[in-house]
């Protein structure tokens, strides 16, 4: 990893103090920063809207569909609408992506707002390097130009992994970027893959009512995660009527007139209407022509970083999906600004957190914080749990949203929260709540915040008052 240089040359030299390639949250955040501090910036956007991957085929319409079919459950399972307002209307996949273009539309919109308002020159196109400080853009119609900077800044994403092996052309194989493309209502698919993006898409469709089978090439559904919140997720799977199969990898996926046919290498055999490929993402890196600036991705299509997200190329950096770990939109944000910041002031006071809440929407939801019970039992921690159940909580009786849980973990002696662990509707807004705690220093980390500080009633944030007393109830 290389040590910073100055280069002595005046920014004046260059069309741009930086260049940003990729407008998602990453892109955007340090965009935002460099323009803020006084820098004149480009981004460079590959396709015909701001936003990336993020905002059209990831974070944004995954969740926009998550909502509308939550809501359709709940719609469904309320006993005044089904008695008195008896729904007739079967609503498919088509039906519930119209409203995710439209999320997309005004997120489009609120974010060139952005661009406009802090001078960023914004430039759609493929990015290409010519060398560490010049960037090729071919335009749609097939038009190029170059433009220079100090600073270049890749933001560039991921994309779902596609093994060779499958038919991605065919019209009943998708992605989770494609699925989106979806025009007519299946009855019945299997999802390949039982990560985060596998998971959403079992809940989306089998709230639809889609006959669905999730394949898990591993042993337990989100294996990172708490075990009682993965066991939690795969009894609700498995109680809709969802077929898991763990511990389960393909031989040959095989495209019928009447559907697809997985073939498993345990012997096994699938079929279905259509596929959905979720088991992995590669880093947009492979158009970039890095080989212009002597950097070489990993086979995944990711580059190392340091500290500063600065690569090998001392004045090329690099944030969000292209550098691995932890791959989320909220963490890229983050990045963008503090790879900004470094830019901007040549420190690097400012650094992530080092606990990063993850927000998991399947239905119910789920999300955490901190240290699962495994790691503090391996790591020889006397914790103890402090546990709400959402079905207590008048809140969650009224909202007629009463599966879930809250879960805290803190230290027995000096009652420090080490991790909290939420499962069921809402679980990623609540986190939030015992976060801003945990984050506190010393003796101001404490679960007796809890019950001694007032909530408004009722909310579902009273579950961290029961939790924390049911916890220190525990002590002896």
């Amino acid at each position: 990893m290389s040590t910073v240089k100055d280069t002595k040359v005046k920014s004046t030299h260059y069309h741009y103090d930086a260049i940003v390639i990729g407008s998602g949250p990453g892109g955007e955040g340090a965009a935002m920063k460099l323009a803020k501090g006084g820098l004149r910036v480009a981004i460079v956007e590959k396709y015909k809207d701001i936003g990336g991957g993020c905002t059209h085929w990831g974070t944004i319409p995954s969740k926009a569909l998550r909502h509308s079919v939550s809501q359709l459950i709940e719609l469904k399972n309320n006993p005044l609408f089904l008695n008195n307002y008896p729904q007739n209307k079967t609503f498919t996949f088509k039906d519930v992506l119209s409203h995710t273009q439209s999320v997309i539309a005004k997120q489009v919109s609120m974010r060139s707002g952005f661009y406009n308002r802090n001078n960023c020159s914004i430039y759609f196109g493929g990015a290409t390097f010519v060398d560490k400080h010049t960037v090729l853009i071919t335009k749609s119609d097939g038009t190029a130009e170059t433009i220079t900077a100090k600073d270049i800044i890749i933001a560039t994403g991921s994309r779902p992994y596609r093994p060779e092996n499958i038919d991605f052309t065919a019209a009943n194989i998708y992605d989770s970027d494609t699925i989106l493309a979806l025009d007519h209502h299946p009855q019945h698919i299997v999802i390949y893959g039982a990560g985060v993006v596998g998971c959403e898409y079992a809940s989306i469709f089998r709230g639809l009512g889609v006959k669905t089978d999730l394949i898990n090439t591993r042993d337990r559904l989100l294996s990172f995660l708490d075990a009682e919140m993965s066991d939690a997720l795969s009894y609700h799977f498995r109680n809709s009527g969802m077929i898991l199969r763990h511990d389960e990898e393909y031989e040959k996926v095989e495209n019928t007139a009447q559907g697809v046919v997985l073939h498993f290498k345990s012997g096994k055999k699938m079929k279905a209407d259509c596929l959905l490929y979720a088991n992995g993402r590669t880093g947009n890196t492979d158009k970039l022509t890095l080989e212009n600036v002597a950097l070489k991705p990993d086979a995944r299509g990711q580059l190392k970083v340091n500290e500063h997200y600065q690569t090998e190329v001392d004045n090329i950096y690099a944030i969000g999906d292209v550098i691995g770990y932890p791959s989320l939109a909220s963490a890229a944000y983050d990045q963008g600004r503090i790879a900004a910041h470094f830019i901007l002031t040549r420190e690097g006071k400012k650094k992530l957190i080092k606990d990063i809440p993850t927000g998991i929407y399947t239905i119910p939801e789920i999300s955490s914080v901190g240290r699962t019970e495994q790691m503090l039992t391996q790591q020889k921690i006397p914790y103890e749990v402090g546990r709400a159940r959402f079905k207590d909580l008048a809140r969650s009786q009224i909202l007629g949203s009463e599966v879930g849980s809250l879960k805290i973990l803190f230290h027995r002696e000096t009652k420090e929260i080490l991790g909290i662990h939420c499962f069921g509707e809402r679980a990623a807004e609540i986190i939030h709540i015992g976060q801003a705690i945990m984050e506190q220093t010393g003796k101001a980390n404490t679960i007796e915040y809890f019950v001694k500080t007032t909530f408004n009633y009722p909310t579902m944030a009273e579950a961290y008052r029961v939790a924390a007393l049911n916890g220190l109830n525990r002590l002896f």
